[in-house]
């Protein structure tokens, strides 16, 4: 009886990862569940006794998806038909095209050509507008992102024609598919004369490299103190986590640690070849920094390397491992938690459900978190100490040493509409693809030079009308303070959009530090050290 309970219990590890000499290292239970005999018992009920003829794929993956949410929220189930592009953010790459787009009017409008893709190499450009691929019609309202992914992306050496308008004339275009490197690294300029900023959005293969080439032109500028940017960053891979806080940590200082019930305690240790283990260093966070983006964070502020500006992260502390399926799925179990050098793990509760996990910004919000750092209590029972001393905590994410409260006076109705109908995309990208000729725009100094003169607000204002949206002026006359406060941020926010639109996404950034608080707050503390 025990063999046959053996060989059933084998099949079910088969079925999750397909190196058993990896599963047989675990403890096999000496008797089956009481859960899986019910599942058992009831798949064949229903196959034997339903109506129609049940869809038992369909089933097996919602069970599946229903029995990982039991465990944790981020443990998780990957379809076949899904893993690829899943993964593709992680592995730095995908293959097809090489255009990021958005659907203006029906209309599939090219929105950048990524540097290094097939795209760029036949002379695509921003703006470009796609009337029709492989000769059948690409407008009207059947045209969403399923539909562009879908006829865009493709195997690699596949060919594709693109029907393309372009200055009121249409231009046919041959392009081949292959791989287009997703970059994680946003943006990194000079801030000034010796402050560098790289913003960096994910972890993933080519983080590292990444980091380091940016690195390198910024050191060849002048850099000797440096804003790195994690907020909205949800994380990614462990080991990149571990690399990235290795550029800035000294040879033998414990990055992060990880443990679990069937995991034996494994350290991470700073290897003392970073390529910035000496200048002046802040990090900015927030409550979508996550996972790696903590990894990191709690190492900087551990050994007091450096300084987190912001708000409180997310809090995910778990880690997660891939294991494949034999149809070519996959399951993202956790098998781990991590803790930072200090012993602290950041995991936020989640033992009232997913739903009320997933919901938490919202609590912090209501609750005055996000506005106030006085709104957030910790218990004694979870504090810890950095290098030097400093009291730190753990059990909910990480507190950053300086806050930065989230600016609440932005978010008027007016606002809220203008995103909601789209027009804070859809508006800019059309005055950009109407003017790219203009010599006023030819360069990006000459585009902030005769900005204003472009009139775009009273132009988006036009807009916003014919799409009904219109301000209240009741509310102005009651909150003339929060009504200019708006202005002022949707006046850099068209001038950010207009310029990514025209130059791309690292000139988005370099309009919003402008009224970027945590940016400015950054830039105040490093300017305070370097008067000292």
């Amino acid at each position: 009886m025990k063999t046959a309970r053996y060989f059933l219990i084998l099949f079910f590890l088969q079925l999750f990862c397909v190196d058993l000499s990896w599963s047989q290292r675990y403890i096999l239970p000496d008797t089956v569940s009481a859960g899986q005999l019910r599942v058992d018992e009831v798949m064949g009920m229903i196959d034997g006794n339903y109506v129609d003829t049940p869809d038992m794929n369909r089933m097996g993956d919602e069970a599946l998806r229903a029995m990982l949410k039991a465990l944790d929220p981020h443990s998780m189930y990957i379809p076949a038909k899904e893993v690829q592009r899943a993964n593709e953010p992680l592995e730095g790459s995908f293959e097809g095209v090489g255009i990021s787009f958005q659907i203006v009017s029906d209309t599939i409008v090219v929105g950048s050509v990524i540097a290094g893709g097939p795209s760029e190499k036949i002379g695509l450009m921003v703006g470009d507008k796609i009337v029709s691929i492989n000769h059948a019609p690409a407008t009207g309202d059947s045209i969403n992102n399923t539909f562009v992914f879908n006829h865009l992306r493709g195997k690699k050496g596949t060919v594709v024609t693109l029907d393309i308008l372009r200055g009121g004339r249409i231009y046919s275009f041959e392009v081949t598919r292959d791989k287009v490197p997703i970059y994680s690294i946003d943006t990194y300029f000079m801030a000034d004369s010796i402050t560098g900023y790289i913003r960096l959005s994910r972890f993933a293969r080519t983080s590292v490299d990444e980091f380091r080439k940016a690195l390198r032109t910024l050191q060849k500028e002048g850099l000797q103190q440096l804003i790195l940017d994690l907020r909205g960053n949800t994380g990614g891979y462990l080991d990149i986590a571990y690399g990235m806080a290795n550029e800035f940590l000294g040879r033998g200082q414990l990055v992060v640690y990880t443990e679990g019930r069937r995991s034996r305690r494994q350290n991470f240790h700073a290897d003392g070849r970073g390529h910035f283990r000496q200048g002046t260093l802040v990090v900015l966070v927030d409550e979508g920094s996550a996972s790696a983006s903590e990894i990191l964070s709690g190492a900087v502020q551990d050994w007091d390397r450096g300084v987190l500006i912001g708000r409180r992260t997310f809090g995910k502390g778990l880690v997660q491992r891939m294991f494949a399926l034999k149809d070519g799925g996959q399951v993202r179990l956790t098998t781990a938690r991590y803790y930072t050098p200090s012993g602290r793990c950041i995991q936020r509760p989640y033992d009232e459900g997913s739903d009320a996990y997933r919901d938490d910004i919202s609590q912090r919000y209501r609750h005055g978190e996000l506005v106030s750092a006085d709104s957030i209590h910790f218990p004694d029972s979870l504090r810890y100490q950095t290098a030097s001393g400093r009291t730190v905590y753990g059990g909910g994410g990480i507190m950053p040493d300086i806050f930065v409260p989230i600016d609440t006076m932005r978010l008027t109705d007016y606002f809220i509409n203008l995103r909601g109908k789209g027009l804070l995309n859809t508006f800019p990208l059309a005055w950009a693809d109407s003017h790219r000729n203009d010599q006023k725009v030819k360069t990006f100094d000459l585009f902030l030079q005769h900005y204003d003169s472009f009139e775009l607000d009273g132009a988006l204002s036009a807009a916003a009308i014919e799409k009904g949206v219109v301000r209240d002026i009741d509310a102005e006359n009651k909150e003339p303070e929060r009504t200019a406060h708006t202005a002022q941020y949707l006046h850099l926010l068209l001038k950010a959009q207009v310029a990514k639109d025209l130059f791309g996404i690292e000139y988005y950034y370099k309009v919003m530090k402008e009224i970027d608080e945590p940016y400015q707050a950054a830039m105040q503390y490093l300017s305070s050290r370097t008067k000292k």
